[in-house]
């Protein structure tokens, strides 16, 4: 848990979280906080399994699965490829026209050129391309006078997105079946602040939408899980425009290493199909494997 990413305070709470719940299922847990001597505490440590409770770069990426497969070391959620291509916003969303998933238009631009025209008729979204947890986002109005100024943290290129309006859903899929969708109500963007501060957000599960908005969001998430290649547990976020119907219904993006806060939507739906949170990681745990 924990690590040098943009995401290393939402990693060390889905860690804390994550240990708690396995020791009240009987496993031994130690608490590691990646570093750069993280090769060496494992080997120290020779755990029989690892659960995966980074986020972002470094610990979704595929950079950690690789150090694990090298030290033969069972570990939970996707390999090495799949984390790789889910982290890649662009290629992932490649991955998921080739499925037949519906997407938005999107470009890699540089950030220097985004901060100085608009690469794209507003609205748009402008993110890190490989970043997650609504890390550097910016949302850029129709009404909008310029375009973003982008923070100088922001990699030098990035992804700029056309907008998809609608409301936000989500499901997860753990293993080989998709969980149930949830509604996430905010008062405005669906932010850092409002993924992961109490309050920030409200979670309507199952969520109270059309037969076929559910059935489709469900189908969608196992293709996009199938599609990345992913194993273990992800979750896929959706955009729905009520007014368009089915045809209003777009894939924004799947993470392979939902957060496991006390926040978080992941537990939430797997407790709302009667899995508790300590069943939920006890699985993850025994699902871990080498060669993902």
């Amino acid at each position: 848990m924990g690590g040098p990413s943009a995401e290393r305070e939402v990693s060390l709470s889905t860690g804390q979280a994550c240990a708690a719940a396995l020791r009240g299922e009987g496993f031994e847990v130690i608490e590691v906080d990646a570093g750069h001597d993280l090769c060496a505490v494992l080997q120290d440590i020779s755990p029989d399994a690892v659960l995966n409770c980074l986020h972002g770069r470094w610990g979704e990426d595929g950079c950690v699965q690789g150090l694990l497969e090298w030290l033969g070391m069972p570990y939970s959620h996707s390999g090495v490829l799949s984390s790789a291509l889910a982290m890649d916003k662009q290629r992932s969303k490649e991955a998921f026209a080739a499925a037949g998933l519906p997407i938005v238009d999107s470009i890699l631009a540089p950030a220097e050129e985004v901060r100085v025209r608009h690469v794209m008729t507003p609205p748009y979204v402008v993110k890190p391309n490989n970043e997650g947890s609504s890390v550097g986002v910016y949302l850029v109005h129709e009404a909008s006078n310029g375009p973003p100024q982008l923070s100088d943290d922001m990699p030098e290129e990035v992804m700029v997105e056309a907008f998809a309006p609608g409301r936000e859903l989500t499901t997860t899929v753990i293993g080989d079946r998709a969980l149930t969708v949830t509604d996430i109500l905010t008062d405005g963007w669906y932010d850092y602040d409002a993924k992961y501060k109490p309050g920030g957000s409200r979670h309507v599960i199952p969520a109270d939408i059309p037969s076929e908005i559910f059935d489709l969001c469900m189908d969608y998430a196992l293709r996009a899980h199938v599609a990345l290649g992913c194993r273990g547990v992800s979750r896929t976020d959706f955009r729905w425009d009520e007014s368009k119907g089915a045809a209003g219904l777009i894939l924004l993006e799947t993470n392979t290493q939902p957060g496991m806060t006390a926040t978080s939507l992941t537990p939430e739906q797997a407790q709302a199909c009667g899995m508790s949170f300590g069943q939920l990681c006890a699985w993850m745990v025994e699902d871990a494997s080498c060669d993902r």
